[in-house]
């Protein structure tokens, strides 16, 4: 049972799609619920994450540097398949710990993104554990948290909003080099982004065209745009390739002026279409 704290912020997380307030606010949070090792009961925690690529992230057992691993680590070494929440999506995942020279380099990486783990580290004596979490591919469309396709538009939209906000401040405050944390955040929006426009063209828009034909042209145009974000994501990967701070900032802006006139412009179009 989660305590009270883990509770509110569990309560507030599926209320607001995964936007919390308090300590967690602006960081990339998610819930992770596992079956309790003795009780065989299941247990939500509120966890923070890393990005590691589209097929998987990563959480840090770090219990806020207390001496012993938490519960939930527990939990999933005894029962690896475990339940996702990021507040768009729910999803079944494999619970990997690293092990060696690939946990060294994922907690490097995130040390050098938010020193704090770091500290952690240090304080509490033992090995921090890092844990990848796999998507298991399941049958059919990814559950989105939402209670109709109009409300779905806007929830995904919403989560992409969400973490370009995050890149654009990660970029403000990096050095002239990017950090390598830094680089895989975009990179995985990138793939993210790809996905989701990918499953609109060959998914959601012939819906659309099927039972609303005069949705024509919006659709032709939303395609269009869906060519052009395609090339300034291209652009984007190149500039984290090359390491340039100043320059990855500055794709990241034409992307966000690209995508946020984007996303308007589809809500506008189509949620009246789904409603």
């Amino acid at each position: 049972m989660p305590n009270d704290f883990n509770q509110r912020v569990i309560d507030e997380f599926r209320a607001r799609h995964g936007r919390v307030g308090g300590p967690f606010e602006g960081g990339r949070l998610l819930l992770l619920t596992t079956t309790g090792a003795r009780s065989g009961r299941p247990h939500t925690t509120p966890v923070g994450y890393l990005p590691d690529g589209g097929e998987r992230v990563l959480v840090i057992a770090s219990a806020g540097g207390a001496p012993h691993h938490p519960d939930w680590y527990h939990n999933l070494l005894a029962h690896p398949e475990v339940t996702v929440e990021t507040g768009t999506f729910t999803y079944r995942a494999r619970a990997v710990p690293l092990t060696g020279a690939e946990r060294d380099r994922a907690f490097a990486r995130a040390v050098e993104a938010e020193p704090g783990w770091a500290e952690y580290q240090e304080k509490a004596g033992r090995t921090i554990p890092v844990v990848a979490l796999h998507e298991i591919a399941g049958d059919g469309p990814p559950e989105i948290n939402a209670e109709s396709f109009a409300d779905a538009v806007k929830v995904v939209h919403d989560a992409f909003r969400q973490e370009l906000a995050l890149l654009r401040k990660e970029m403000s405050q990096a050095g002239p080099g990017l950090g390598a944390q830094l680089r895989v955040n975009c990179l995985t929006f990138c793939h993210g982004l790809h996905n989701h426009h990918t499953g609109e063209d060959l998914g959601l828009f012939p819906f659309i065209a099927d039972r609303h034909p005069q949705a024509a042209a919006a659709l032709e145009r939303l395609r269009a745009e869906h060519e052009r974000i395609a090339a300034l994501v291209e652009e984007l990967r190149a500039a984290v390739d090359g390491g340039d701070t100043a320059t990855a900032r500055a794709e990241v802006e034409r992307l966000t002026l690209e995508l946020e006139a984007h996303l308007t412009y589809e809500e506008e179009q189509l949620i009246p279409l789904l409603a």
